[in-house]
């Protein structure tokens, strides 16, 4: 929203530079989250007719798990207690204090300095909208580029947008340690050019997430872990007991809320009613919310490489949407791509401030087989972003325009004349 305000100047209207009631801001997402927690409520799931125990699981044996003093037999069983932050081994972090994205919603005072340890998702995030809230931001990420897992040229477009807010980007550093001091926080920077000193007021730390898998007594029932990967699950998202399954960022890759649903959707056939559905089957969209966002479903073209599957990449800029220009958001494009030499779509990016809710239309595609030239003949409301989906299947349409067929075309014209 302050972000809004500052940009309504570029279309004539008159504004001051917005203050920021930081207390209040965080007061407001609090009383947000409380009213979304709802949908995860003892309340709410014992209407429901489930019999909710609260307190610390610890598997017995292969068909019975203990909590507080009570054993529970069962048939089938669930590992659904995801990840938490990952806590990086710097030296002086620990005693220097730091945030994560569970806590960072618990201040009450905007930071004046804030550093953001990890380029991915989360950080990304977190360090723009803190910079739009008016705290210094630096973003500091051991990798060259941040965003890295993401198509390079949406993470370029990103990084421009950081530059522009005023994020300070510090790649291939590498935090050697941080120290506490009388003003706040020192960390210190293994920079391509040398060390160097950063001084702040807080840390965010969001370098990825660990699964939480200790105290389970895992090994009581059979289940084999990975520190890293977390519960080791088949296809079917079985554990190593058959009759024990496990769902959502406790196993999966995809460590996201919707991928959580889904996976827990398929256990739910796979356990109970004799299903054989996979895991791999799934067709699972992200989202990175940064302004602009990232949003992508499938194959990349880094992944495409990998496989060493051939593909056709389609793209529309958003510099040639009439609406992206009529809303001054003329960065970003959607990209598609699709099997070599047909219309079968194997992946897909959006960079656009709404890419989350535009990446649907591309993922219904991918899951029902749709083609990119069926796309080409999706009427979309003018003016609309989602026009760019529906004009990389009118580039589709048009490689199939060989020289053949037009001189076939120019034949049959002739003809009728």
């Amino acid at each position: 929203a302050v972000h809004d305000v500052r940009l309504a100047r570029t279309w004539g209207v008159r504004t001051l530079e917005p203050e920021v009631d930081f207390a209040r801001v965080m007061e407001n997402l609090r009383r947000v989250r409380a009213v979304i927690s709802h949908h995860d409520s003892v309340e709410r799931f014992s209407k429901l007719g489930v019999e909710v125990h609260l307190g610390q699981p610890r598997f017995t044996g292969p068909r019975a798990v203990e909590i507080e003093g009570r054993e529970l037999a069962f048939s089938h069983a669930v590992i659904a207690t995801g990840a938490r932050a990952a806590r990086p081994a710097i030296p002086g972090l620990e005693e220097a204090g730091y945030l994560t994205n569970e806590t960072v919603f618990d201040l009450t005072q905007r930071p004046k300095r804030l550093a953001v340890i990890g380029g991915g998702p989360i950080g990304c995030e977190l360090a723009q909208a803190f910079r739009r809230l008016g705290s210094e931001v630096s973003l500091i990420h051991n990798k060259n580029v941040f965003l890295d897992r993401e198509d390079p040229d949406a993470a370029g477009v990103v990084e421009a947008a950081f530059r522009k807010d005023g994020v300070r980007l510090m790649l291939g550093a590498v935090t050697k340690r941080v120290e506490k001091t009388a003003g706040g926080k020192r960390v210190v920077l293994g920079m391509p050019g040398g060390d160097e000193e950063l001084e702040v007021d807080e840390i965010l730390v969001a370098v990825g997430r660990v699964p939480n898998i200790e105290g389970l007594g895992l090994e009581a029932a059979g289940v084999e872990t990975d520190p890293k990967l977390g519960v080791t699950v088949d296809d079917r998202l079985r554990t190593t007991n058959s009759r024990i399954y496990a769902a959502g960022d406790v196993c999966m890759k995809h460590k996201f809320t919707h991928a959580a649903d889904f996976a827990a959707r398929l256990v739910v056939q796979n356990a109970l009613f004799l299903g054989r559905r996979r895991v791999s089957a799934l067709t699972i969209p992200r989202c990175t919310y940064t302004d602009p966002e990232i949003a992508h479903v499938g194959l990349t073209e880094w992944d495409a490489r990998e496989r060493g599957e051939a593909i056709d990449t389609y793209l529309r800029r958003f510099s040639d949407v009439d609406r992206a220009i009529t809303d001054g958001e003329e960065e970003g494009f959607v990209k598609i791509h699709c099997a070599a030499g047909t219309d079968r779509i194997v992946g897909g990016t959006i960079v656009a401030r709404h890419a989350g809710d535009m990446i649907g239309e591309v993922a219904l595609a991918l899951t029902a087989r749709v083609g990119l030239g069926t796309l080409a003949n999706v009427i979309h409301p003018y003016p609309t972003k989602a026009e760019a989906i529906r004009q990389c299947g009118d580039a589709y349409n048009r490689t199939r325009l060989t020289s053949l067929v037009k001189r076939a075309f120019d034949f049959w014209l002739r003809k009728t004349r």
